[in-house]
């Protein structure tokens, strides 16, 4: 049994599902496998979305968890129409709840951004206990004297290319989706938009994504550095993070 899922469907939905499926193989298709591309979607169109249209297609999972609603956006709603009318599995999940925030600690931690990103999303399946013995949280957000006290941020989405996360150092702070995730509200809107202003923070936003709207928008109000990338980042990206994470 194979169950495929996108962005954070809802914790209830999660939970009935690992109940009737228990030996269940949960595959965030959100992720870019490598898999053979399709020409179901445009070519200039969002990559995450082309990894759930392409992963579903070469996975062939048996059910398909899709958020719809404002925990993910249009382009998913669309998705799993698109899925359903290609005759998968697709069950609709809306998770807007904006009350019921977890304490967030991950985001703040002295670990590498990488293990913070990919340590948030995995949990939106597996629910494993947030230990960190390895890492502290800092008494202020935002210390930028000098390293390795140098405390800078990313805000936005997972990246499909993860790799550009290794450009950060440990005490990267992480705002937007990822950090509403770890709150377990995908869809507040105000907490995605926080930041602390006394931190240079890169806003991340994948091509064609509408969530670039709130990228620009806030890397222009806080002096921060704005990337859109649409597949894997290129050296002129990664030397302008390196760059700016330098001259901050």
């Amino acid at each position: 049994m194979k169950i495929g899922f996108w962005g954070y469907p809802h914790p209830k939905i999660i939970n009935d599902t690992k109940t009737k499926y228990p030996n269940a193989e949960w595959i965030d298709l959100d992720i870019d496998f490598a898999y053979p591309k399709t020409n179901i979607l445009p070519e200039s169109y969002c990559k995450i979305i082309r990894n759930i249209i392409d992963n579903t297609i070469f996975l062939k999972p048996d059910l398909i968890i899709a958020p719809i609603g404002k925990d993910k956006c249009d382009s998913g709603w669309f998705a799993s129409k698109i899925l359903s009318d290609m005759g998968f599995n697709v069950i609709t999940s809306i998770f807007e709840d904006t009350e019921n925030k977890k304490e967030i600690t991950i985001c703040r931690s002295i670990l590498p951004l990488y293990d913070k990103v990919t340590m948030i999303t995995n949990n939106i399946v597996n629910h494993i206990p947030t230990i960190l013995p390895h890492a502290e949280i800092p008494k202020k957000e935002n210390n930028i004297s000098s390293n390795p006290n140098f405390t800078p941020g990313f805000w936005g989405v997972p990246p499909n290319d993860l790799e550009i996360l290794k450009l950060f150092p440990d005490t990267t702070h992480v705002y937007g989706w990822i950090r509403c995730v770890e709150a377990g509200t995908p869809a507040d809107l105000d907490l995605e938009m926080y930041v602390n202003p006394n931190v240079p923070t890169v806003f991340y936003a994948q091509a064609f994504c509408s969530k670039s709207q709130l990228a620009k928008y806030l890397a222009d109000k806080y002096n921060g550095l704005y990337i859109d990338i649409d597949d894997y980042a290129s050296t002129s990206v990664k030397a302008k993070i390196e760059a700016f994470l330098k001259l901050s």
